[in-house]
């Protein structure tokens, strides 16, 4: 500044937030950033594709007898032409907009078990020895990536208590469909597929335990909690019969409640002849606590993406794990990966004729797969029930403040802790000021954060799903409360100011009714260029 200009009148709220040291003040960048197909002009390249070897042109022509001719295309695809700057400041102008696990204090994803995922794997995945690896190569030159996925099964193994696991699954939705295909397959070999239909599951579940069931042809039951928000065993009791295929129960629940009584439920269900899947997505908070061979369980998964560190990555690629005891070790996706101690030598089984078969190509998400493994292997037995010990009790310190905000309650289970996660309910806020939880979660990205609310539809009213996982400081904690704090004091003095948000953000909003109308979807440049710009 210079010294002959005047010094910029200092805002009502930059004053206040300048008052609270745990607030700090945030402007996201906001460039206005066309979509890549937008950009660059005819004739504009980054690279200059080099001609084939000699050998090749002379062994296959230009290709085209490789290339059925009902599959090449008559004219070449319409991709953007762009310069290696442009393609770059393109996406460094899309980075800037963005908030993550990287750059901000992220304990509102809830569920999600957005925790540091270590630098260091990614130099690991980035080696050639990874990197350039094809899923069709021959297995004896690929001994070493066979080697830590035969590993990251054992350490799951123990982490969980089952005989066997599989890594295909691509996600933790793609792990429980793998359970629930491996559970069909294992009453259809017993004759018993056409009576047991019905696959029972709870409300606080997580959705994708219904959604299997369902699409796999199951007749999904789903139990509401009770008047303390347990999963009520006198409903399960009433449900479970001969019908009955398994039991697909998250705990703890997506409320952050454990159901002390899981054993009891696993009993009600194995008596009825059926099987019991334990979905351990929110298994943070039990890591070398508990397992799930100890209560019963048939088969489990973990999300890789979630309790093991690897990276969400914006949707994908994440990295499901199956695991199961010796009798449903069969019907495990194919191809599995063992060893053979007289040769000293990793292979690949895909002769499994009970298996249910592929749940994705090839082996399952390699990267992720190693940086689970490197991360398992860095924390150790007692690092890994660290975790879950620090995980908690960030949880329940960040519940102690939280619960002190105007406006906030925890419904359920009164007086009592929860475990790695917490939903709350801005019930009572809204009732006063006619501010929604989603807009106090808007407001919140011009404080550089964010929260989720819940899955749909909304058991608890004004719903907001904290998760502090392990990652995060006592101050890291006290900053993200005295935002809420700050937003929810909003919310009663200038509603309009939390109503209009956001202010200093990128985040922009949305029409809801545009999520359930298939008509003005764009999922393609195509769609858009049709549906959005009228071409």
């Amino acid at each position: 500044m210079s010294a002959h200009q005047p010094a910029r009148p200092v805002a009502p709220e930059e004053a206040r937030i300048a008052a609270k040291p745990a607030l700090r003040r945030f402007h996201q960048a906001s460039w206005d950033e066309k979509l890549i197909f937008e950009l660059g002009a005819e004739g504009e390249r980054g690279i200059l594709v080099p001609a084939p070897d000699p050998e090749v042109t002379a062994a296959v022509g230009d290709g085209a007898d490789l290339v059925p001719a009902a599959l090449r295309r008559t004219a070449p695809p319409a991709l953007p032409q762009l310069g290696q700057q442009q393609v770059l400041r393109h996406y460094l102008r899309l980075s800037q907009e963005n908030l993550g696990a990287d750059l901000n204090v992220d304990v509102g994803q809830g569920t999600c078990t957005m925790k540091y995922s270590p630098k260091v794997n990614d130099t690991f995945v980035r080696d050639p020895r990874v990197a350039a690896l094809h899923p069709r190569q021959d297995e004896s030159t690929a001994q070493g990536v066979l080697e830590i996925i035969h590993r990251l099964e054992g350490l799951l193994k123990e982490i969980s208590g089952m005989d066997r696991v599989s890594l295909q699954p691509g996600a933790g939705s793609a792990a429980i469909y793998t359970n629930v295909a491996m559970i069909r397959a294992y009453f259809a070999d017993r004759g018993e597929l056409e009576q047991r239909d019905e696959i029972i599951t709870t409300l606080f579940s997580h959705p994708s335990n219904a959604a299997c069931a369902k699409t796999a042809g199951f007749k999904v039951i789903t139990l509401h909690p009770d008047a303390d928000g347990y999963p009520d065993i006198d409903a399960l009791k009433a449900a479970v019969g001969p019908r009955t295929a398994a039991l697909l129960i998250t705990n703890p629940e997506d409320t952050g409640i454990y159901n002390p009584r899981i054993e009891e439920f696993v009993r009600i269900v194995h008596e009825a002849g059926g099987l019991c899947a334990y979905d351990q997505a929110n298994a943070n908070g039990i890591l070398g606590i508990t397992r799930a061979r100890e209560a019963g369980f048939d088969l489990c998964h973990f999300n890789l993406h979630k309790t093991f560190s690897t990276p969400h990555a914006c949707g994908g690629p994440a990295a499901g794990a199956c695991g199961v005891t010796e009798a449903l070790a069969p019907y495990l996706p194919r191809p599995t990966v063992e060893y053979d101690a007289e040769d000293d030598r990793y292979w690949i089984d895909d002769d499994r004729p009970r298996s249910v078969g592929k749940m994705r190509p090839f082996y399952g998400v390699v990267p992720n797969l190693v940086r689970a493994y490197a991360w398992i292997m860095s924390m150790g037995a007692e690092g890994l029930r660290e975790t879950a010990e620090t995980a908690v009790l960030n949880n329940n310190y960040l519940l102690h403040k939280v619960r002190q905000i105007k406006g906030v309650s925890v419904p359920y289970a009164e007086g009592r802790q929860r475990v790695e996660q917490v939903r709350y309910s801005w019930e009572e806020l809204h009732a006063d000021t006619g501010i929604h939880s989603e807009q106090i979660g808007i407001r919140a990205a011009d404080f550089g954060t964010h929260y989720w609310t819940s899955h749909h539809p909304y058991v608890v009213p004004e719903p907001m799903t904290l998760e502090p996982t392990e990652s995060y400081s006592r101050a890291d904690l006290d900053e993200y409360a005295a935002i809420l704090e700050e937003v929810a004091r909003e919310a009663y003095e200038d509603p309009e100011t939390v109503r209009t948000a956001p202010h200093r953000s990128t985040v922009h909003r949305i029409r809801p009714e545009a999520l359930d109308d298939p008509e003005v979807w764009a999922v393609t440049w195509r769609a858009y260029r049709r549906k959005v710009l009228g071409e």
